[in-house]
């Protein structure tokens, strides 16, 4: 059977809510050890293939594994390459009204991407139960930056953030060409912090730090594109930017503009799924320094957060809007960021994250004809 080739007029951007029943082995092993690795891998494992049959079922031809084997959106990654330890400490990072788990990347040694990455085997796995595209999400390598701590920095080399990021390049380099020797043709990037650059706060606190948050934009997209700029043609990037996503609140806001001509044009991503579900994402605007070609912006006018479901005529009034800024041939769309960027999960239910997704087709099917249009 041939598989449809990305990009696609639908999507979403990978995670989704966990099933009890994994949730309750992690914390047998994780916690209680009181499983062994076997048995939580067999439990996630069937609940994969589960989520697998529900995103086919519901008509994307792209599908991710809900990344249920991991607890952060970036932290199980990030953690696993050379140089990179987690820390527990006593205070997380501040959401709106609650915060994160008190876990902190710190850089101790010269960073690499290993052989043995764990998220290749995930991969692997999913692709193996599917019969669409599989798709694995990781974190952009400005996460690896922009979530560290200057004084978590150990290698004194790295102090020259020059140094730094060239060593960032070189490790998602590396990451790239193992997916795609792995097999994965459809690969994409959280690098959400270029939305977090667009925010106020985030950019006086970067300023406090001495970092000109422009030329941090500038520098992310560089890193991106060193990254990626050697794939292989048949080797697909998105791109997914939020303003933070945990148990529903978020972390930043701000409109793209700061960051958009650095993101449509110096990185050389193919897909952008990009959030647009409330105010806090600014305008539609942005979207005209999308150069003209191949490019595809995902905008979110579907929001994860909440189980109120949208309507179908909103949505198409919405790109209409849009296609003022940009050609409607280089529109998709998505929700506007994961179901469960942690292992806790947004405050929607099960049948809600279905309705969403089944709308996300509907949408494509309205707007273009179909989701492989």
């Amino acid at each position: 059977m041939s598989i449809a080739k990305p990009p696609f007029r639908a999507g979403h951007v990978g995670s989704l809510l966990r099933p009890e029943k994994v949730k309750e082995a992690r914390a047998k092993y994780f916690n209680e050890k009181s499983i062994a690795a076997e048995e939580l891998k067999a439990v996630e494992d069937e609940a994969i293939r589960e989520a697998v049959r529900m995103q086919e079922e519901v008509g994307l031809l792209a599908v991710t594994d809900g990344e249920y084997r991991r607890s952060w959106w970036h932290y199980d990654f990030m953690g696993a390459l050379t140089g990179f330890e987690m820390e527990e400490r006593d205070e997380g990072v501040q959401f709106q009204g609650m915060k994160l788990r008190p876990v902190f990347p710190t850089i101790k040694g010269k960073l690499d991407f290993p052989d043995d990455h764990p998220h290749l085997e995930h991969f692997r796995f999913l692709a193996s139960v599917t019969n669409v595209t599989p798709k694995i999400s990781i974190p952009g390598p400005s996460c690896c930056h922009f979530r560290t701590a200057p004084a978590d920095i150990a290698p004194a080399e790295y102090k020259d953030l020059d140094v730094l990021f060239a060593d960032l390049a070189a490790t998602y380099k590396k990451a790239v060409q193992a997916f795609y020797d792995a097999g994965c043709r459809y690969l994409q990037m959280d690098d959400i912090f270029f939305a977090y650059l667009c925010d106020p706060k985030h950019r006086a606190a970067k300023q406090e730090e001495g970092l000109d948050p422009d030329w941090l934009i500038d520098r992310y997209a560089w890193m991106m594109h060193e990254a990626i700029k050697d794939r292989p043609d048949d080797m697909v990037i998105g791109m997914h930017m939020c303003r933070g996503n945990f148990r529903s609140t978020y972390a930043a806001e701000g409109a793209y503009d700061p960051a958009a001509d650095a993101v449509f044009n110096k990185t050389g991503v193919d897909i952008f799924f990009m959030e647009y579900d409330t105010e806090r994402a600014g305008g539609l605007e942005p979207l005209r320094l999308l150069a003209k070609g191949r490019q595809r912006v995902m905008p979110g006018f579907i929001t994860t957060k909440t189980g109120e479901l949208e309507n179908l005529d909103d949505l198409k009034r919405k790109f209409e809007e849009a296609s003022k800024y940009a050609d409607i041939q280089q529109l998709g769309i998505a929700p506007q960021c994961g179901f469960a960027s942690t292992e806790e999960g947004n405050v929607i239910s099960y049948d809600d994250q279905r309705r969403k997704l089944e709308l996300v087709v509907k949408t494509a099917e309205a707007v273009w004809g179909g989701v492989a249009a």
